[in-house]
């Protein structure tokens, strides 16, 4: 391994990152009063020990609030945004893992598209060293009875639930990597050079099946029920996160061939796994799955809805309240109390009509790709998405580059006001997006893009105003000023000016409309849990995982996802299908992070981005009548426009391997 992660400073904790963890675990967070402690000196009582451990869950790369993909997870430093980023410092890179595919965009549209280069590779070595510090540190900790039996049992678990999280990092980043089971500073002298600290790359099949050996480990070790709360792994965490590692490592191999790559790295297996690896992987996930469901008690949060209206607030608040459908999550407390212990999700994603104070706001702009993906509730059985209806001809596939080139003549259907064509949609969608006209903190948000004058010019994307027939004022944005609206102004104005959504959406899921969350010093603020695993996740696995193999029970396969499609107000039943497990998995678990992963694991990417754009809606007011209507218009978003569409390189499913010079590690290929 690369030297300079092996010299690494002494092992120094501090106990702010305690607090990354539930206030709530007070029996877990009673720890005595530390500034700056040696590894040592921690390992000699249980409660010194627990400090290293939280530091430990610190350090896994979950994808959470504070992730952002072109710098990776929380470490050291709060980036301006409030993601924490390590060896950045202060940065405007606040985005999520769906700015990076097809569901979104920030809203200065700044963000790449692909996998970005993001220092993860040596912030995950120094982890995997403390790591395994940690793991012979418990072992003479037992010896010593320091720890007891059960308790060495339980922390062991945890570092293996721990390790196996940070190659899974590492492993749908790279390929495959060196494997470390071991500290390796004794095989380091000062002064000198030794082979034993050159460790090869294991090839990704070996590396994949390192990671769920260690799940395994993980699942013998860990309680089935937690005294402490979802914040600390047991059996069931484990067994989620083995289900998401075998099915990634199912779909590399079912879906190699659809990009293929060329090099030593590939002919030597570091990269790509056998197709015939795949239903051997299909077959772990499925296992996995079952073993969540049939025996963890965990259930669907509100799953028998009266009606859509109930099954529209069920669904919002389980990401609000604690329930029995989260597995495992991450807590948060408020940054303004406890510095970089919060997230700033609040901050920068709340509409600009009713954002909690800080100066950038309405970053997150959700795509119309993803809006057309719900269904809406004429449940024939088939699982069909509707798209937005925007025209009487029912060409619905038809984009402009701008608003200001529609043609007047096209069959525009014409709504009485903004809320108007999502009526019907899936409560998900309603749920998870504030789309325009829907309402936020007893606010109707607006998202218009600009106006058709009385003698038929179109002005969009610029500010104007005109009277109607109806003798009152229209404005472009649909009000006079921009206090009153969150969509479309200052396109094109850079990071600074970017406060209303590029596309005609917003986020709403996951944003604490049960809070009145306001900015005072930090960004920081926001409390709400991060969920990383929950049971609908583990349904959608196993329906994948049961149709893309042919194994496992297709009966059960298709219950799942009609039970989250009932939990959902649907009231049809739909076949087992790729189409119809896949489109269920984009719509339940949208803006949670794993589209990313779906993405690259099936090796979508580089078909989505092919000189790809993204989709955005444009509403505009008709004044050509006497009481104004309003059109919908389609539209490739304004950024991608811009930037002439964005593409994906095939060498990008695997990112490079830094300081190959030194370290003496195969390059992915094309690097």
């Amino acid at each position: 391994m690369k030297k300079n992660i092996l010299k690494s400073k002494a092992w120094i904790v501090f106990t702010a990152f305690l607090l990354t963890l539930h206030a709530g675990c007070t029996q877990y967070l009673e720890v005595e009063p530390l500034t700056k402690v040696s590894g040592d000196q921690l390992l000699t009582s249980e409660k010194g020990i627990l400090t290293l451990l939280a530091e430990l869950y610190n350090a896994m790369p979950v994808e959470d609030f504070n992730y952002h993909p072109g710098v990776g997870t929380a470490t050291d430093a709060q980036g301006y945004g409030g993601f924490y980023i390590r060896g950045i410092g202060q940065g405007a890179h606040f985005a999520t893992t769906d700015m990076y595919t097809g569901d979104a965009i920030r809203s200065d549209g700044s963000d790449p598209i692909g996998q970005p280069d993001n220092n993860y590779f040596e912030y995950a070595y120094a982890r995997l060293r403390d790591l395994n510090l940690f793991l012979t540190g418990i072992e003479k900790a037992r010896d010593e009875q320091v720890l007891t039996e059960a308790t060495f049992t339980r922390l062991q678990g945890e570092a293996y639930f721990i390790r196996a999280y940070l190659y899974f990092g590492l492993t749908k980043s790279y390929g495959g990597v060196p494997i470390l089971e071991k500290p390796l500073d004794n095989d380091y002298t000062p002064g000198t050079e030794s082979a034993a600290l050159y460790i090869p790359r294991s090839t990704e099949k070996d590396t994949w099946d390192f990671i769920l050996g260690d799940c395994d480990k993980a699942i013998a070790s860990l309680p089935e029920t937690l005294a402490d709360g979802k914040y600390r792994a047991g059996k069931w965490a484990a067994y989620a996160l083995k289900s998401r590692v075998a099915l990634y490592a199912a779909s590399v191999a079912k879906f190699w061939n659809s990009a293929p790559l060329i090099g030593e790295a590939a002919t030597l297996g570091y990269v790509g796994v056998s197709s015939s690896e795949a239903n051997r992987y299909y077959l772990e996930c499925i296992n996995a799955c079952k073993a969540i469901i049939d025996n963890s008690g965990y259930t669907l949060y509100m799953p028998n809805p009266a009606n859509r209206e109930e099954a529209a607030a069920n669904y919002q608040n389980l990401f609000l309240t604690a329930n029995n459908e989260i597995i495992f999550g991450k807590a948060f407390l408020d940054g303004s109390l406890v510095s970089n212990q919060g997230h700033s999700y609040d901050a920068f994603y709340s509409p600009a009509q009713n954002h909690p104070g800080f100066l950038r706001h309405g970053r997150f702009s959700v795509t119309l790709d993803i809006v057309d993906v719900y269904e809406d509730y004429t449940d024939n059985g088939s699982g069909a998405s509707a798209k937005i209806i925007t025209r009487e001809d029912g060409n619905e596939d038809f984009y402009y580059a701008n608003p200001n080139n529609i043609q007047l003549t096209v069959p525009f259907k014409k709504y009485d006001d903004l809320y108007e064509p999502f009526a019907g949609k899936d409560v998900r969608l309603l749920s998870s997006v504030i789309v325009p006209g829907a309402m936020y903190k007893d606010v109707k948000i607006i998202m218009q893009g600009g106006l058709v004058r009385k003698n038929g010019d179109v002005v969009a994307y610029a500010v104007g105003s005109e009277e109607g027939l109806d003798g009152k004022m229209y404005y472009t944005y649909g009000a006079a000023s921009p206090a009153g609206y969150s969509g479309f102004d200052n396109l094109g104005g850079g990071m600074e000016n970017s406060n209303f959504s590029c596309t005609g959406f917003s986020i709403r899921k996951y944003l604490a409309e049960n809070k009145n969350v306001v900015v005072t010093g930090s960004t920081a603020v926001s409390t709400t849990t991060w969920i990383d695993f929950r049971l609908a996740e583990i349904y959608l696995n196993y329906a994948e995982a049961a149709v893309e193999s042919g194994q496992g029970d297709a009966t059960l396969a298709g219950s799942y996802i009609n039970q989250l499609r009932k939990r959902a107000g649907h009231t049809d039943e739909i076949p087992l299908t790729v189409q119809t497990v896949m489109k269920e998995r984009r719509v339940e678990l949208a803006f949670e992070g794993r589209r990313y992963d779906d993405m690259l694991r099936r090796r979508e990417y580089h078909t989505f981005f092919n000189v790809g754009r993204r989709h955005a809606l444009v509403p505009l007011v008709d004044l050509r009548e006497g009481t104004p209507k309003y059109i919908f218009v389609r539209v490739n978003q304004f950024h991608d426009e811009q930037a002439g569409g964005r593409q994906f390189n095939p060498i990008n499913y695997y990112k490079a391997i830094p300081s190959t010079e030194t370290n003496r590690l195969t390059q992915n290929p094309g690097h």
